[in-house]
């Protein structure tokens, strides 16, 4: 007796693949893929799409260009720094391996570099093996270790317009890039209580310098010290990635950075 494909329960091996739903929902460009994403944003798990995507810059060529400027400005605001220099070389490796990172986002706030992304289209290997098309694996790893998560740069470009809705001038974030480069609690450091001395020099100047030129002092500076929170939870790699690799390809920017602060 043949199967028969219309039972439920029963066997599929005779129904048209091209008839299945899931077949429809792959090669489908509309209401079916809408309803399809609504359906899982709505779920209480919540929607898996943001978690999943990832961009690009849109204009690399510009936006890198940028961004190099602002870490020569970056080196140069360390080397400007006879504070720093009064530090055991050990404690100034471990303070610029660490410390680049939030002093190079606060410089793209100070220089207002802003930026445009777009979605990287990731292939599917599971509607390439459903629609039997030809696939390449190489290709396919290529794309998916390209580009950074989508809510990376959510959380970059939050930082970057909170600083910017406060207005903050030069001598501000001259303060608060002394607060982040004087990190007493990097692991490792000889003289973590010097350092520490030295990033409550610029938060106290900071408050004080906030005081004498806003009214409403205390909440503007509770306001920066919220973003530095948001400050804390940017990856380097993301950064790397993000800005400097669609020019400079695989680079480390920490060893860059320390031959250029102690070499050059």
């Amino acid at each position: 007796m043949a199967c028969r494909s219309d039972r439920p329960g029963a066997c599929q091996c005779n129904r048209d693949p091209v008839n299945s739903i899931l077949f429809q929902m792959l090669n489908s460009g509309g209401t079916t893929k809408t309803n399809l994403h609504q359906h899982i944003c709505n779920s209480d798990r919540g929607c898996p799409c943001d978690r999943n995507r990832k961009v690009l810059l849109k204009n690399p060529d510009v936006t890198c260009k940028k961004a190099s400027d602002v870490l020569l400005k970056t080196v140069t605001f360390i080397r400007n720094l006879p504070s720093f220099y009064q530090l055991l070389q050990e404690d100034q490796v471990l303070l610029v391996r660490q410390c680049w990172t939030p002093l190079f986002v606060l410089g793209l706030a100070q220089e207002q570099v802003a930026f445009e992304w777009e979605e990287l289209s990731m292939p599917s290997l599971l509607k390439q093996i459903l629609l039997n098309q030809p696939s390449n694996a190489g290709d396919i790893t290529l794309a998916s270790d390209a580009g950074v998560p989508f809510k990376e740069v959510q959380r970059l470009q939050t930082f970057l317009h909170k600083l910017w809705n406060l207005d903050i001038c030069t001598k501000e974030y001259a303060y608060l890039k002394g607060m982040v480069l004087f990190n007493p609690r990097i692991r490792g450091m000889r003289f973590p209580q010097y350092v520490q001395t030295l990033q409550l020099e610029a938060q106290h100047t900071l408050m004080e310098f906030t005081s004498m030129m806003q009214n409403m002092s205390q909440v503007r500076f509770t306001r920066m010290l919220e973003a530095l929170d948001i400050l804390k939870a940017i990856d380097s790699k993301v950064i790397t990635e993000l800005f400097f690799r669609p020019i400079s390809g695989e680079i480390n920017l920490e060893d860059l950075l320390l031959e250029t602060l102690f070499f050059n």
